[in-house]
């Protein structure tokens, strides 16, 4: 069996890098301008030879194996605008990185009794989504392993999220600010200029910065888990929290970190990480066994090439599993 031949867009950058890992040949439509989605290889990640930029314009001349969508607009707008109709007939792939929006509990997800195989990177996003009789299925996030870098000797906490007064109180605006009236945190990421924090640093300095601070704190209320934890428990950091969605099947309270509902009350563990090197290392050292045996990209890799396998093998029996078993493949 050939290697799979993928579309997809850019929609996250950090996670189609780590994708990229996987043994698969990843197509990446651009157009002029980079707009949304468009952007193909940019310059912040050392893209490997099995990334491929192509012409938007010529997308529907590509010979290929599978279509995976990561957001609404690629299944909706992108794909009639760049896909031919034959293309249109392949197998399917809508990669989930979020919990519904809409409601928690009640959205249906857009292909929901499709037939494309959701896939999940936490077991709470498709836990919160109504998939439908559409096949669904969990990859949990992988990332590189840099080595144990956590250094620790500053006596600051440091958070990483991403334009995060845009966002406002789902990822923890009011929460960020609140700690750190009490607590000396940093905020590093796109738009933390507005919180006098690092800017938005390139993904290879990131975590070498990150593991100079005594900890990471966390304070998003309600999304995915986000690639920074991961990559942050790899490096050695422990991880202070909300104890939200599902970070609580990662944190567990005073081995790898702390996590509380109330946001007041990881105050005082934070400052026990500050005030006690050592209590930080040895809960950073637990973090990092965690990633490495939950989140290690050689795993992420091996489910990624299953998944494509499963559905371009040309038996599509992912779906007539999936509709046997009422969803999950």
């Amino acid at each position: 069996m050939r290697t799979p031949r993928v579309l997809t867009w850019h929609v996250h950058g950090s996670y189609l890098w780590y994708l990229s890992h996987a043994d698969a040949e990843f197509f990446l439509p651009v157009k002029p301008g980079r707009p949304e989605g468009y952007g193909g290889r940019t310059p912040s990640f050392p893209w490997p030879a099995n990334v491929h930029e192509v012409d938007a314009s010529t997308v529907a001349d590509l010979e290929l194996d599978c279509i995976l969508f990561q957001s609404r607009r690629n299944l909706e707008v992108d794909q009639f605008e760049i896909l031919s109709a034959a293309q249109r007939t392949l197998p399917r792939v809508y990669l989930e990185h979020d919990p519904p929006r809409e409601s928690p509990t009640d959205t249906r997800h857009p292909v929901a009794d499709q037939d494309t195989l959701v896939v999940h990177v936490t077991g709470f996003n498709a836990l919160m989504w109504d998939n439908g009789r559409s096949p669904v299925r969990v990859v949990e996030h992988g990332v590189v392993d840099p080595g144990h870098l956590y250094r620790g000797t500053l006596d600051r906490g440091i958070a990483i999220v991403n334009n995060l007064g845009r966002r406002g109180r789902r990822l923890g605006a009011d929460v960020f600010v609140e700690i750190r009236d009490e607590v000396p945190i940093d905020l590093a990421g796109m738009g933390s200029g507005d919180f006098a924090g690092l800017g938005d640093l390139p993904h290879g300095e990131l975590m070498e910065t990150a593991a100079n601070y005594r900890f990471f704190f966390n304070p998003i209320r309600y999304t995915s888990l986000g690639l920074a934890i991961c990559e942050a428990m790899m490096v050695g950091l422990p991880v202070v929290g909300l104890a939200t969605t599902e970070l609580v099947t990662v944190i567990e309270d005073g081995w790898n970190g702390y996590l509380d509902t109330r946001p007041e009350r990881l105050i005082d563990p934070m400052r026990a990480l500050l005030k006690d090197p050592e209590l930080a290392r040895t809960l950073g050292n637990a973090a990092r066994k965690t990633a490495i045996e939950r989140f290690g990209i050689e795993r992420f890799s091996r489910d990624w090439e299953c998944v494509f396998r499963d559905v371009t093998g040309g038996t599509r029996t992912v779906f007539a599993a999936a509709a046997a078993a009422g969803g999950a493949a």
